[in-house]
């Protein structure tokens, strides 16, 4: 399995950076993820409930964090194993780049899947992982606007500017923030039942 998305922030390429480091909010944004804890240096124990299709299993995986390079990029391994559902490995490559007052997230994932999951079909499981990965980035755009709701009423400026307009309030997060994803969530929710970052 392979995914590549980008999506822009309207947080700095630091603001990003930092949340993605912060097994809080990864927890917080990770569908279905209980725990993200620290268990050495540029490693992480995570533990995903997942569903796909008539396949639920809970799975308790590992994160290893690799060419890391502040606040740009990292590559991010996975391996996370769900008992008789099944296991979920692969790797993440993501990439933080400034894009006006804001930055661009970027990632690319190559996973594979076995077991119970795998029986279900490629289609599914594609399906099952992009959603995935959509909620997670919903989840962190709006854990971003509720920590840095500055950043957000900026650009809302600098979109009604642009656009000749006078700049309308910026709606609560939950009023439609715009669905995506990384690693990022693709990563642990699919590989841990898929993903996760440092």
């Amino acid at each position: 399995m392979d995914m590549q998305a980008s999506r822009q922030l309207a947080v700095t390429q630091q603001q990003a950076w930092d949340a993605l480091n912060d097994p809080e909010v990864l927890k917080r944004c990770i569908p279905g993820c209980d725990k993200v804890e620290a268990t050495g240096e540029n490693q992480y124990a995570v533990g995903v409930s997942v569903k796909i299709g008539p396949v639920s299993a809970k799975f308790a995986g590992k994160i290893t964090l690799s060419d890391i390079v502040p606040p740009h990029s990292y590559t991010i391994t996975f391996d996370g194993q769900g008992g008789a559902a099944g296991f979920g490995k692969g790797n993440a490559q993501v990439t933080l780049t400034p894009a006006g007052t804001g930055c661009e997230l970027a990632y690319v994932v190559h996973a594979s899947v076995g077991g119970k999951i795998a029986q279900l079909g490629q289609r599914l499981v594609d399906g099952a992982a992009k959603g995935m990965a959509e909620d997670f980035f919903k989840r962190f755009d709006e854990d971003m606007q509720r920590e840095h709701p500055e950043a957000y009423a900026a650009r809302a400026e600098a979109d009604a500017v642009a656009a000749g307009g006078v700049a309308a309030p910026i709606e609560p997060a939950s009023a439609g923030v715009p669905g995506w994803v990384w690693v990022v969530g693709a990563v642990a929710a699919v590989a841990v039942a898929f993903f996760v970052l440092r």
